[in-house]
């Protein structure tokens, strides 16, 4: 069959759509005259800013299509996502949503992954088989190689150079923290913040990600903490001297930039969750080792939270980059 239009569902969530950013690439690079169209949410579209893997970007407005709205912006939604039409559709997402977006779009033939859940399969032509407990970038690879999509290394994460934050003068070194997430017991304690801001005194620890606690902080320590635009954040993360983050998708956008990156980790699995860089550092149980040098599943015990008193064992290597 041949190839003219490919249509990328992945609508979500921030981490997911870096770790599909290498498949999209190898796509491109397999149907270099190939109209490809990648299905988004609308907050997470500013990454595929000047993506050379993508022609068009369909917004999935999930937050309009809820609540009293939703008869005023389905309707228009479905006539526009119809006409789409592509030869080929992956579901990258593998839920029962992204599964009918690929189905309204009417595709010539649609791909999915053996692990989806909600009863997505259903709706698939073809699905890949897939290693459930694999990394996503992995899972993903899998998907486009039963395409017939060869997988070439190294692999590319074309992330948007981001946008500048207003008088902020990154001349200056700075580590940047991101130490909240959604998952329950992921983030970081505010003592644990304020540790790591007055352990990295004098020089500057920026704050961000989002949250609804207040934090009393450091006279080092510039807190943008809901103030920053995801460009804005990539922007930020590409100056730091170094990130240390929570599991968390800034986590995933910094390991897809630089080994310059400590994610901590509580109860998840690095392994499957962690960032996709070998060379990124891991935090977990108490040790600091390189992804790469993690020992396996089996010999790991399940994890505990991150300490106060954890902060001193990281900042020897912090410290080598300011």
């Amino acid at each position: 069959m041949k190839i003219s239009s490919i249509l990328i569902i992945k609508p979500s969530s921030l981490g997911d759509i870096v770790h599909t950013l290498p498949a999209a690439a190898l796509i491109r690079d397999a149907h270099p005259r190939a109209t490809i169209t990648w299905v988004i949410n609308p907050e997470w579209a500013p990454l595929l800013r000047g993506n050379k893997s993508v022609d068009h970007v369909q917004i999935f407005p999930r937050d309009a299509l809820g609540g009293f709205g939703m008869s005023r912006h389905l309707l228009p939604w479905l006539r526009e996502t119809s006409r789409l039409r592509p030869d080929v559709a992956l579901d990258f997402q593998g839920l029962l949503r992204s599964a009918l977006i690929g189905r309204i779009s009417h595709p010539r033939a649609f791909y999915g992954m053996s692990d989806a859940r909600e009863g997505a399969h259903l709706f698939y032509q073809h699905t890949a088989p897939v290693d459930r407990i694999a990394h996503a970038v992995e899972r993903y690879l899998q998907l486009v190689e039963s395409v017939g999509v060869p997988v070439t290394r190294p692999l590319r994460f074309p992330l948007p150079t981001g946008d500048p934050i207003p008088r902020f003068d990154d001349e200056e070194p700075f580590v940047l923290l991101h130490p909240f997430a959604r998952g329950r017991g992921k983030s970081l304690s505010d003592l644990a913040i304020e540790e790591f801001c007055h352990a990295l005194a004098p020089h500057r620890v920026v704050l961000v990600g989002r949250t609804k606690r207040a934090l009393p902080l450091p006279d080092n320590c510039i807190n943008v903490i809901n103030h920053t635009s995801i460009l804005q954040l990539i922007w930020l993360i590409r100056r730091a001297r170094f990130t240390i983050s929570v599991d968390s998708g800034p986590m995933h956008i910094a390991a897809a930039l630089s080994d310059r990156l400590i994610s901590i980790h509580t109860w998840s699995d690095p392994r499957k969750v962690g960032p996709y860089n070998q060379a990124a550092w891991i935090w977990k149980n108490g040790e600091l080792c390189r992804l790469r040098d993690l020992p396996a599943a089996a010999k790991r015990p399940p994890g505990r939270p991150f300490r106060p008193n954890d902060v001193p064992q990281l900042l020897g290597l912090v410290r080598q980059h300011l």
